[in-house]
């Protein structure tokens, strides 16, 4: 699906249009709709933990949340090898609205919520006995 970008990821404030591709439960794909950069991996956090946090009300207002049933939180993930060295941004969440296909980045404010970490290790979550379990 694509989104038009309301509030753009830090860094790529060029980018308006980016196409969002479910990987499996807890990861999807992000990439600029009109270019082959950037991609990122994107996490569902909650999955991994309790997440929460206040939507400020200008991306509300971007992003027509209040009106909207189907919204989506995830966070930027940097993909290591092995997967358990890779990093998560609890901090700076990103929101889609699929009701009308606009997304937004939020920078949350680090001594507002300190329990979220700019790169957190994944291994704090994956446990490779219940994987195996899995198998």
């Amino acid at each position: 699906m694509i989104f038009d970008v309301k509030s753009p990821i830090l860094g790529f404030e060029d980018v308006t249009k980016m196409k969002l591709e479910k990987i499996d439960d807890i990861f999807v794909r992000l990439s600029n709709a009109e270019s082959e950069v950037p991609v990122f991996t994107l996490v569902n956090p909650f999955v991994l933990r309790e997440y929460e946090f206040d939507v400020p009300t200008a991306l509300k207002v971007l992003l027509e949340l209040d009106e909207s049933k189907n919204i989506f939180t995830a966070n930027i993930m940097v993909i290591q090898t092995p997967i358990q060295k890779s990093t998560i941004n609890f901090l700076a969440p990103v929101i889609f609205n699929f009701d009308n296909q606009t997304m937004g980045q939020v920078v949350l404010d680090s001594l507002k919520y300190p329990q979220y970490g700019l790169a957190e290790s994944i291994s704090k979550y994956y446990q490779e006995d219940k994987q195996e379990e899995k198998k």
